[in-house]
Order: structure tokens, then C-alpha cells, then sequence
């Protein structure tokens, strides 16, 4: 079996990451310090529904399906928490059989702060944010420098890297004609918020790591996700993600579904035509399976834009308040004062071929999906709390 090595796995995207990989016969290891949960309690924000501890949820995975997932708990900003992982001195705080498993073939890294609006909070969070998503990176590549040059890491970036560029946005790379010359150069970034700021440094750090290691790299630049039912959490309730509806970390459809299911007027931010690239959770498990089933070459670092459709704000809100209304919801639509400094009209046209390319089909946005969506989360209605959906965390 292929050991697979998932930073961040009780994160939103990591639990799902590492039962996916599980069901399919692949030998996995997550680990994480329950930086999320922690920021969760601290800021008093909006989980629909109570989730066991990453430990709980394994040992419920090995119960139902007869398959280990090993658990470490630990905090990656930690150089020797990292270098354990490859190195054979790892500690599990859960685990079947707890021999070494050997240096992963794949890293999946999702071990950061996930939050724009986190990041902008006030000094300390800006902080914090900074701090623990260039150390993990950097951790993890000297890790892979020092024990696992072999080893294909696939990196979570984000659209937001790019910002909203009058230009089409390219895969990551960008060919440049200058006074009679050519090359090719990592696509120009001006992120929007100082999170999206810490993924474009990451790719930086990564690009340096490629070049001096020759070290194989995917890095994934993926748009907001929505929904958080998969094959798996369908095993056991319990094996549910985390599913946040708040402004800091619920992203843009959940909380609007959220939002329409208890009679809370959709914020929308300024004009509302922001537009963004969006993706069903299943199509981000798909995406980290093609790419590794179909790794980076050594010296390379493959850029793809992880989304599947792209859609406004306006475009989103329209159709939650549709599929909501058919389901007997009062959903209104309210523009509110934008809380962040972005363009809320701009030009938009991303270029996301390569993922589907390589085997990824794709899911889209449709009624039928987002009433799928509305029934679950209605299921958890008396858990929604109005007064954590918007506090108006403001850019500047």
C-alpha cells in the first residue's frame, strides 16, 4: 500500500482527505494540533454540529470499515514534530499497529490558518497566521530536503493568490516576451487579505525548494468549497466534517444556505459581483486522488487552479434564495457595507482545463445539489445560532 501523510487532518478538507484515501486500500497517517476547533472556541463561531476528536473519529473509522488511520497530535510549526514524521521518531497518539510507517510517498499539506478574515482580525491573529502557515511550509520542505526528496507533496494554494487580475489567469505560470526575450515566470500574485498573502509566500518557498532540491511538488490553487457530505461520511453521522457557517471560517455557500435555512438575510457584501471559482467538496477529494495517482515530476512544481465553475456572489445568492423559497424558506437577499477592500465588479477568466485533464470530472453548482444541501443542514436547524453568522470583521 501507498502511505499517505495528511497535514491538518481534522481540518474541513484533511478528515475527508484521509477517510478517502483510507476506503481506497491506502495506508494513511494524519496529523494536527486542533489549531481550528481551538480558534473555533476562542472566537465563539458557528459549528453546525458537534464532531469528535480526530482520536474518536479514527478509532470509529477502524470500527466501521475495519481500516486504520493513524493519528498523530502535534503542532507542525514544531521542526521536530515535522522531521518525526519522516525520520521514524513519531509519536501516535492513535494507532492499530504503531511501528513507523515508513517515509509517506505522498504528503498532503492542508496544516494552515484557513481564514482571510482570521488574518485580518488584529495583530496578534495576523500574527499567528504568518507564523504558522511559513513555518509549516518551510518545515516540510526541509524535511522532504533532509529524508524524502522523492516524496510528492501536494500543497493547498488558493485562487486568492492571484487576486483579480485584467488579465486571464494561467496555471500557475505565465509566458513573458520582454525586449526581444522570453520565459516563463510564476503568474504575477496580489492577494487580498494577508492569509491569501502567506499562500503566495508558501508558493515562493516552494518554488525555491524545487529548484535547489529538486524536490516534486503539486500545488493546488483552489477556490471555495461547498457541501460537506462524501461517500464516506455517509458510513456514520460521526465521521461528518467540520462545518462552519460564520463569517471567519464558514465558506460563501454553507453560510448562505445556513443563512437561509433560520431567516437570516444573505450577506451580501457591496455590489455582489465579486466572482470567484467554486468547487463541490467531493470534486476537491477527486482532485487530490488524480494528482496523486499521476505525480509531479522530481524538479517540478505543477500548478493547477482547483475550481470547476466560476460564479458571483449575486449568481450564488439568486440561487440559494430559489432552491430555498421551493423549500418553504423566507430567504432574502441584503446587500450590506463591504467589510473587505476587493473589487465587487472586475474582470474574471481563470483557466482550470488541467485537473480534468488528468481524470477529475466535475460536479457543478445545481439546484439539485444545493437542495441536497439545504435538506442536510436543515436537519440541524435548533444547533444555528444568529448571533455568530456576521460581526463585521473589517479589512481596514
Amino acid at each position: 500500500m501507498s502511505h499517505i501523510l495528511v497535514l491538518g487532518g481534522d481540518g474541513y478538507l484533511g478528515w475527508p482527505t484521509a477517510m478517502h484515501f483510507s476506503n481506497r486500500g491506502y495506508e494513511v497517517t494524519v496529523v494536527d494540533n486542533y489549531f481550528r476547533r481551538n480558534a473555533c472556541t476562542e472566537l465563539d463561531t458557528g459549528m453546525l454540529y458537534p464532531v469528535p476528536t480526530l482520536i474518536e473519529r479514527a478509532k470509529i473509522w477502524y470500527e466501521k470499515t475495519g481500516r486504520e488511520i493513524k493519528v498523530v497530535i502535534g503542532d507542525l510549526a514544531s521542526p521536530e514534530t515535522m522531521r518525526s514524521l519522516f525520520d521514524g521518531r513519531v509519536r501516535y497518539q492513535w494507532a492499530v499497529n504503531s511501528s513507523f510507517s515508513g517515509i509517506p510517498e505522498t504528503v498532503v499539506h492542508y496544516a494552515e490558518q484557513p481564514s482571510a478574515p482570521y488574518s485580518l482580525m488584529d495583530y496578534q491573529h495576523a500574527d499567528i497566521t504568518l507564523v504558522n502557515n511559513l513555518r509549516v511550509t518551510n518545515n516540510l520542505l526541509w524535511a522532504a530536503r533532509d529524508y524524502a526528496r522523492d516524496t510528492h507533496i501536494i500543497k493547498l494554494g488558493t485562487m486568492g493568490e492571484y487576486g483579480t487580475p485584467n488579465i486571464d489567469i494561467e496555471e500557475g505560470w505565465l509566458d513573458v516576451e520582454h525586449k526581444g526575450r522570453k520565459d516563463t515566470f510564476l503568474f504575477p500574485r496580489q492577494a487580498g487579505s494577508l492569509y491569501h498573502t502567506t499562500k503566495v509566500m508558501d508558493t515562493d518557498l516552494i518554488w525555491f525548494a524545487v529548484r535547489m532540491w529538486d524536490l516534486r511538488v503539486t500545488d493546488l490553487m483552489q477556490g471555495p468549497v461547498y457541501g460537506f457530505e462524501t461517500d464516506e461520511s455517509m458510513i456514520d453521522d460521526r465521521l461528518k466534517t467540520i462545518f462552519n457557517y460564520d463569517e471567519i471560517f464558514g465558506t460563501i455557500v454553507n453560510r448562505f444556505v445556513t443563512q437561509g435555512v433560520v431567516g437570516y438575510p444573505l450577506t451580501v457584501y457591496g455590489g455582489g459581483g465579486q466572482t470567484r471559482g467554486y468547487l463541490n467538496i467531493k470534486d476537491t477529494l477527486q482532485c487530490i486522488q488524480k494528482a496523486a495517482e499521476t505525480p509531479a515530476r522530481q524538479s517540478e512544481l505543477r500548478i493547477f487552479n482547483q475550481i470547476m465553475e466560476t460564479l458571483s456572489v449575486n449568481d450564488v445568492a439568486t440561487l440559494t434564495q430559489r432552491v430555498g423559497q421551493k423549500r418553504g424558506h423566507d430567504v432574502e437577499i441584503k446587500s450590506i457595507a463591504n467589510p473587505r477592500k476587493e473589487a465587487e465588479e472586475h474582470y474574471y477568466n481563470p483557466t482550470y482545463q488541467g485537473l480534468q485533464d488528468i481524470g477529475v470530472e466535475p460536479h457543478f453548482l445545481t439546484d439539485e445539489v444545493m437542495d441536497r444541501l439545504f435538506s442536510l443542514v436543515e436537519s440541524y436547524r435548533d444547533n444555528i445560532r444568529k448571533d455568530v453568522i456576521f460581526k463585521g470583521i473589517k479589512w481596514t
